[in-house]
């Protein structure tokens, strides 16, 4: 005889097991990542937009001379995060467009810099080198090998499984391989020797025909033999903003010579070029055709010609600033007419410094000096073997770091925990020093801000032993590597700008740093943001 009780109990669970199947198929649907951009909010298109050396207080300053679609449009349109800053120490071009890219500082993705030096052979690393991959169009070899995390570009391939488009389009080949990322479809440049469109056999046995296409005629180098830079309009060179010493004559600069291309990608005319190179990568492939995101990285130029301070060229900065107005103004249009006004999102920042000044400030009674940082090196040595006995303790120098012979240390058995706390204290005393950070310290030292911003830029594997941090105003030298740098803590200031699907037009003050753009960009495409970022979305 049937247990009444138990059929209803038997029936009751045969009519929820359809209604929990459904529940979990829906939550497995809306947690699995997804770059479609069939549904509404995703867009069709994202582009990240570095620039480097761009600043806040030059992008208002010359205001009056822009049009209305370039950065009038950005910031009367867009979400603005007006004090944007890097949580790591110092960057320089590639750190910024690897923590840009992969949402985390150079401790975890391991770009420290453009160079740094290799422990093995004690000769400088380029961060983009790799012999296994021969260039085409250049004799560079490069891969993104020692980016070593994923990027947004990597996990826009990873949830789509492989149909999204990831490009990068930059003047330099750093900036292209670092925001292109370890999956995509193509990163292109300008070669220095050539000026022509270039790229790694990493991305693919031939140079996308986008691109070949850009090198048709001769390309750049036929181009730059008729080509003058000089003022986009009459107004440049009329305005007052840091020309103290009267206005200036009109300049006109041809580029010739053996370095004519490197000179050319510091100069305005670059970010018309990179511009021109981004919308035919736009036009010339299936991007924005289907409701799969795609990703489009590039790198834009508002440093100053030849790296030449702001004194001694004014009027160009100021027509750079317009040129790069004009160039955001294009590429935002061209992939806008492609993809429609609503499908597409923009994000434009900076590399977070600038080329430093070169003043004498002893003339105006600035206290100053000059800090050798081989001879700091040289001195150290000198102390250790005052201390553990006669032997090359110091192995070597790069930029303002100490590299100590660990084998040396491993032979005679000394505490290295306790050599670098003597190295600290030693370097401390020298003039010019405002601090010093070692491994030990930076590792397993107590947290504080400085510490915290030290420790974003170290990396275990590629930076030295010891980390010298000198006094502003004081300039450090290094001979090994050929630097002299005027060092200096000013803010830089810059900005994050989001433009397009999702993101309405705001002014934000509150301080952002640059490792929220990947969680924010991925969170738009609806996919996990990189696998070292661990800062959350930006709301």
């Amino acid at each position: 005889m049937n247990n009444p009780t138990s059929h209803g109990l038997q029936h009751a669970s045969a009519m929820r097991l359809p209604l929990l199947v459904s529940l979990l198929t829906a939550m497995t649907v809306l947690s699995a990542p997804s770059a479609s951009a069939a549904g509404t909010g995703v867009p069709r298109v994202v582009v990240n937009i570095l620039v480097d050396q761009l600043r806040t207080d030059y992008i208002n300053a010359f205001m009056p001379l822009y049009g209305q679609e370039g950065f009038v449009r950005l910031l009367h349109e867009g979400r603005v995060y007006t004090q944007a800053e890097y949580p790591h120490y110092r960057p320089d071009r590639a750190s910024a467009a690897a923590t840009l890219s992969a949402g985390t500082t150079p401790y975890n993705h391991g770009i420290v810099g453009e160079r740094w030096l290799s422990r093995e052979t004690l000769r400088p690393v380029y961060c983009v080198d790799d012999k296994a991959y021969p260039g085409l169009q250049t004799k560079d070899c490069s891969a993104p090998t020692y980016l070593g995390v994923s990027t947004v570009g990597d996990e826009l391939k990873v949830a789509t499984e492989g149909k999204s488009l990831v490009y990068a389009v930059a003047p330099f080949r750093d900036a292209a391989i670092l925001t292109a990322g370890h999956a995509a479809d193509g990163a292109v440049w300008i070669d220095d020797h050539t000026g022509l469109w270039c790229s790694s056999s990493y991305y693919g046995k031939t140079l996308p025909t986008w691109a070949a296409v850009l090198n048709g005629g001769g390309g750049l180098a036929e181009r730059l033999k008729s080509l003058s830079w000089k003022p986009s309009n009459d107004l440049v060179g009329n305005f007052s903003y840091f020309l103290s010493g009267g206005m200036k004559k009109p300049f006109a600069h041809k580029f010739v010579g053996e370095s004519r291309f490197a000179s050319f990608k510091t100069s305005g005319l670059v970010n018309e070029e990179v511009a021109r190179a981004a919308v035919q990568c736009v036009n010339g492939t299936m991007i924005g055709t289907d409701d799969v995101t795609d990703y489009l990285a590039v790198t834009l130029y508002a440093g100053n010609l030849d790296h030449r301070t702001v004194s001694e060229r004014p009027m160009e900065l100021q027509d750079t600033y317009v040129r790069l107005d004009q160039a955001l103004a294009q590429l935002i249009r061209s992939v806008e007419q492609k993809v429609g006004r609503n499908r597409a999102l923009f994000v434009v920042t900076s590399t977070g410094y600038a080329d430093e000044e070169t003043a004498d400030l002893s003339k105006y009674r600035i206290s100053t000096g000059i800090f050798d940082v081989e001879r700091a090196a040289a001195l150290l040595n000198m102390y250790f073997v005052a201390v553990y006995g006669q032997g090359q303790y110091v192995e070597s120098t790069f930029g303002t770091q100490i590299y100590l012979n660990h084998k040396l240390v491993e032979e005679k058995q000394i505490n290295l925990a306790e050599m670098l706390e003597r190295a600290q204290d030693f370097l401390l005393q020298l003039s010019g020093v405002k601090d010093v950070y070692t491994s030990s310290r930076l590792l397993q030292g107590a947290w504080t801000p400085g510490i915290s911003r030290m420790r974003g830029g170290y990396n275990p594997r590629y930076s030295g032993d010891v980390l010298i941090e000198v006094a502003p105003g004081w300039h450090y030298v290094n001979k090994s590597t050929r630097e002299n740098q005027l060092v200096r803590e000013s803010y830089i200031p810059f900005p994050i700008i989001f433009l397009g699907e999702g993101f309405k037009a705001e002014s934000v003050s509150s301080p952002v740093t640059i490792d929220y753009i990947a969680p924010t960009l991925s969170k738009a495409m609806r996919i996990r943001a990189p696998n070292a970022c661990s800062v959350a979305p930006l709301q």
